[in-house]
């Protein structure tokens, strides 16, 4: 795909349809071109955390997902086990309202909220801003799932996610006018590794996408995949 700014980039990516790694491979080939600056310092960002091992620690394939009590945009709590009463669950943590990373995956999700509601499992996002700006996604997703306010990373840091952006990522989001500060409510500049949890009715984590390169996210298909089908709906599908 070729692009005239990245402006047009983002709102044609979001529009397209195909797999969710080929739009995010398109982004960042835009970035590359129309957004230089940003390319070079996320690669730096990226270089330091793997060599951080960044995520190394986080929950995998098999532990038990830890619990969570977190606020969605009108200020009600809802916790894990709320989700995994109705059925297995898609936890989904992104950087916040302003990445065009987590706006293409969001949007992949709501496309393919009918097939995942069909397997009898529950979406949500986790994001380390308050609701006042949680609730811009919530609105640009059309209230297809839950956008849920991890203020001061509290949650994602338990889980081994946490990142800290680093100074030269800080310069260059402020000099674009992308106040962290104002949207998380602190002046940390942490956000999480974007990941991707299905967890099981029974809490017990089915699959994971852990990448401390935030261009990198889970597609829907292997979400899909991982999701069980319940015995009800298996006798519905085999009729």
């Amino acid at each position: 795909m070729q692009f005239n700014s990245l402006e047009e980039a983002f709102q044609k990516i979001c529009e397209a349809e195909g797999p969710l790694h080929e739009r995010l491979a398109a982004f960042s080939a835009a970035v590359r071109v129309h957004g230089a600056p940003f390319a070079e310092v996320y690669d730096e960002l990226v270089a330091r955390l793997r060599t951080e091992k960044a995520g190394s620690a986080a929950p995998g394939v098999g532990d038990r997902m830890p619990s969570f009590l977190l606020p969605d945009k009108d200020g009600c709590l809802l916790d894990l086990q709320d989700l995994l009463n109705r059925g297995p669950a898609v936890i989904s943590f992104n950087r916040g309202h302003w990445c065009e990373y987590c706006a293409i995956e969001l949007t992949a999700l709501t496309r393919a909220m009918e097939r995942i509601k069909a397997l009898g499992a529950t979406t949500v996002s986790i994001m380390p801003e308050t609701p006042e700006f949680t609730a811009k996604v919530t609105a640009k997703i059309g209230n297809s799932f839950k956008v849920l306010s991890d203020v001061d990373n509290s949650y994602s840091v338990g889980l081994g996610l946490t990142i800290w952006l680093g100074d030269r990522v800080r310069m260059l989001y402020m000099s674009h006018g992308l106040q962290l500060d104002k949207y998380q409510g602190n002046d940390l500049w942490f956000v999480p590794i974007p990941a991707t949890y299905v967890v099981g009715q029974d809490g017990r984590i089915l699959a994971r996408h852990v990448d401390p390169d935030f261009r990198s996210r889970m597609d829907v298909e292997d979400i899909i995949a991982a999701l069980p089908i319940s015995h009800t709906r298996k006798a519905v599908f085999l009729h």
